[in-house]
C-alpha cells in the first residue's frame, strides 16, 4: 500500500485554490527560481534532495523538511504548516539543517519575492554521484505537497 493509500490522499480531488509548479535543476548554479515565478503567490514550497550525511537527521526512508541552509533560516510558520499537514495525513517527517546547501529558495528571495518559503525533500544519498532514495521516501514527499495543496495557502 502506498503512503497515498495509507494517509487517504489518494481520491480524486478538486482544489478550491491556485497552485503552480514551477521546475527547476538550475539551484546549484543560482538562477532556478529568480525569473519565471507568477506574480501572485502566497507561499512557495521548494521541494529538493535531503542529503543524507554524518550529523544529518534525514533518511532515505522519510520526507525531511529543512529548517535552515547556507543561506539562512527558511519560514517558520510554514515550516510549522508542513508539520501540521504531515499529522494530519499520519506522514513521518524528519527535520534537517543543512548548513552547505542551497535551494532555489535564495534565489526567489534575491530576485525580490518577498514571500514565505519552506524547503522539503526525500532523503537521498549521495548527492552528486551515485544518488540513491527509497520508494518510501519519495511518496512521503508526494504525500506532504499534495496534503499541503489540499490544506491550502496560509
Amino acid at each position: 500500500m502506498s503512503c497515498a493509500e495509507q494517509s487517504g490522499l489518494d481520491e480524486k480531488l478538486t482544489l478550491e485554490h491556485t497552485a503552480h509548479f514551477f521546475i527547476s535543476n538550475f539551484e546549484e548554479v543560482g538562477h532556478g527560481a529568480s525569473s519565471g515565478l507568477p506574480d501572485n503567490l502566497d507561499e512557495l514550497i521548494v521541494v529538493d534532495m535531503a542529503a543524507i550525511g554524518e550529523g544529518q537527521n534525514s533518511s532515505e526512508h522519510h520526507v525531511s523538511i529543512c529548517h535552515l541552509d547556507s543561506n539562512g533560516p527558511y519560514s517558520r510558520d510554514l515550516s510549522l504548516k508542513l508539520r501540521a499537514v504531515a499529522q494530519k495525513y499520519s506522514l513521518e517527517l524528519r527535520d534537517d539543517l543543512y548548513p552547505w546547501y542551497g535551494s532555489d529558495g535564495r534565489t526567489a528571495w534575491l530576485s525580490g519575492q518577498d514571500l514565505p518559503i519552506a524547503l522539503i525533500g526525500p532523503g537521498v544519498d549521495a548527492s552528486h554521484a551515485y544518488e540513491r532514495t527509497h520508494t518510501d521516501a519519495l511518496e512521503g514527499t508526494f504525500a506532504l505537497m499534495l496534503g499541503y495543496l489540499l490544506e491550502g495557502p496560509s
